[in-house]
């Protein structure tokens, strides 16, 4: 069994990075899965992030199958994942951050319990696992830690890691979803619609994190976190 999965890219300011991670994901060989695109969203970014990827995807050496769109205005990375999420062609979605914090190689362990017993979505933890994590920030460790156990507690899983941008999705289950959050309470608010659909069958297998500090390009603070809390109550007990 092989799957067909589209790589959803959210995008702001991100001009020091998107090449590398582009080229990272034109250089997987995978064994389980194909790449059927790649879909960027460019948020209306203020650096040369949309004309770098603009000469990107117009070059005739491009070896996957890119939808590039832009927003006129800057509406969140939840935002710019609902527009793409649109596009996708494959099987599964998979959300990659422009940053280089996740490693696309690892995309392949996330196909594994699709592939041993066709689940519907696969969480890539950051917590569990022996895989490499680069060690910063305790206080937000501690706040994943809190928005994952009142996460469990409204839905009832057992996850690890309900912040992880690393989410394997079932195409037709998450483009009949609706979503609202256009920021960073797009984790939580999707997490809790995915547990409410009967009889879905969702994973956690450990990924590795190359985390970026605030001066490499770091967006997420205090405030999202706050957001996320408000997104968990809202969606998980007020909300249906």
């Amino acid at each position: 069994m092989s799957i067909s999965v589209s790589v959803l890219i959210p995008v702001f300011n991100e001009e020091d990075s998107i090449l590398s991670i582009l080229t990272e994901i034109e250089s997987l060989s995978p064994q389980n899965y194909s790449i059927k695109n790649v879909v960027i969203v460019d948020d209306a970014s203020t650096d040369s992030t949309f004309e770098i990827l603009s000469e990107f995807v117009n070059s005739s050496k491009r070896k996957l199958n890119y939808t590039l769109q832009r927003h006129n205005l800057n509406q969140g990375k939840g935002s710019a994942i609902h527009t793409a999420i649109g596009s996708a062609q494959g099987d599964y979605v998979i959300i990659q951050d422009a940053d280089l914090e996740y490693d696309p190689a690892e995309i392949e362990a996330l196909v594994k319990p699709i592939i041993k017993d066709n689940a519907d979505v696969v969480f890539g933890s950051r917590f569990m696992g022996g895989n490499p994590h680069r060690k910063l920030f305790f206080w937000h460790s501690l706040g994943n830690g809190l928005l994952t156990f009142l996460s469990n507690a409204v839905t009832n899983l057992n996850l690890t890691d309900m912040e992880t941008c690393y989410k394997l999705i079932r195409t037709s289950i998450i483009q009949s979803l609706v979503l609202k959050e256009k920021r960073f309470g797009f984790e939580p608010e999707l997490t809790v619609k995915l547990a409410r659909i009967p009889e879905i069958k969702i994973y956690e297998v450990g990924i590795s994190y190359y985390g970026r500090t605030y001066d490499e390009g770091k967006k997420i603070n205090w405030r999202d976190g706050f957001r996320a809390i408000f997104c968990i109550f809202r969606y998980g007990l007020f909300t249906r």
